[in-house]
């Protein structure tokens, strides 16, 4: 099984963790290639000078980060910038649809190196599941190194599955995996998933990590998306909406993914609208989710989007948020329809108010890319943004 601090690269980062090296690593990641001083570093984070020496020294002298020129004099000593070094480790983001998934490598900026997809049956059952994901997540790290030999991929568990051979990752810290709910985010192991029964109680986090032999982390896919977009510059307080093959809601509330005591905050495809209803996969009747995706097989966007509208402004209502971001393939189908028709009843609800309309936007990024951010997160001291 590989050794998860066996990073090529020589960084172990998994033990670097402090909270003042978190800072100076999130900084340095803001700060791109065009880099940062020292001294901005301690002014920004409050720490002495001393201190930022000492930390900087042990980032470059684990590869992490290096010196990027000088800044001009203004009077002066020349100031020596730093840059954080993107390809020093990476993590593995996987969107696990009910019949699709996605596979991104991202480096430590959050920058997609590598992706692949394939079809998926979540219904196939864990074990077929486990084994597509693992196989996955193989190919796309042996894709950046170019396919590095055939020992490599034939390496193989005393199970005789599949491993991750560690010499073939380019300092893989770890696979973030995002799918739908609910699930318990602390431990792993997912519930009853919507249309897949057969799920509950089944620890995927544990078995990705027996499997692929680094850390795993499992969540769910708008949790995810919401956390990568809080990562790349979402402020404040958000809903992102995901609508796919079904409809859930990541909520970020005052700058922090907000998922609730037992990890199952964020079900808002079943928050029933319609009472007796249609049938909606959870057991309950005339829930968004069931009302939204009926809508769609018909080709009526404009009453997907209308319903998907006034759950949003149930939402908004409830958590006073500051923005709506709509996302999933659905969406990507047809985003003008659908933020013309959710704006237009939130617009309509603030007016009988007397308000502001909360603004409706379309999400950047991809479910995956956030997932990935379930893993970088904690490095640069964001694990709920």
């Amino acid at each position: 099984m590989a050794d998860v601090n066996r990073t090529n690269g020589g960084a172990n980062l998994l033990a670097l963790r402090s909270h003042n090296t978190a800072l100076v690593l999130d900084l340095l990641r803001g700060a791109g290639a065009a880099g940062i001083s020292r001294l901005e570093l301690a002014e920004r984070t409050g720490l002495t000078p001393q201190a930022v020496s000492k930390i900087t020294a042990r980032l470059r002298e684990e590869g992490l980060a290096v010196e990027a020129g000088h800044r001009a004099s203004t009077g002066g000593k020349r100031r020596t910038v730093l840059r954080l070094v993107p390809g020093a480790g990476h993590a593995v983001g996987v969107h696990l649809d009910r019949d699709a998934l996605r596979t991104v490598l991202v480096d430590l900026a959050g920058t997609v190196v590598a992706e692949r997809c394939a079809a998926l049956d979540l219904g196939a059952g864990a074990e077929a599941v486990v084994t597509v994901v693992a196989g996955e997540v193989e190919a796309l790290a042996k894709g950046v190194r170019g396919g590095r030999g055939a020992a490599a991929a034939d390496t193989r568990s005393s199970a005789g599955t599949p491993e991750l051979p560690a010499e073939s990752l380019p300092a893989l810290l770890g696979v973030g995996v995002a799918l739908p709910g609910p699930l318990d985010h602390t431990r792993g192991v997912l519930h009853r998933v919507t249309g897949f029964p057969e799920w509950d109680g089944f620890p995927l986090r544990d078995a990705l990590a027996r499997r692929l032999g680094v850390p795993v982390v499992v969540d769910k896919d708008t949790n995810a998306a919401a956390l990568g977009l809080a990562v790349a510059g979402e402020r404040g307080s958000f809903a992102y909406l995901h609508l796919g093959t079904g409809l859930g809601a990541g909520l970020v509330v005052d700058g922090a993914v907000h998922r609730g005591a037992r990890t199952g905050a964020g079900e808002f495809g079943h928050q029933v609208v319609q009472l007796d209803g249609p049938p909606c996969g959870c057991g309950d009747r005339g829930c968004v989710e069931a009302l939204c995706l009926a809508a769609v097989a018909r080709g009526d966007l404009a009453e997907a989007a209308r319903v998907l509208g006034i759950a949003a402004g149930n939402l908004i209502a409830l958590l006073d948020i500051d923005l709506v971001l709509l996302g999933g393939r659905t969406v990507a189908t047809a985003p003008d329809a659908f933020l013309r028709g959710v704006a237009a009843v939130l617009d309509e609800r603030a007016r009988r108010a007397g308000e502001q309309p909360v603004p409706v936007r379309a999400a950047p990024g991809e479910v995956a890319d956030g997932a990935a951010q379930l893993v970088l997160g904690p490095l640069f001291g964001r694990a709920d943004a």
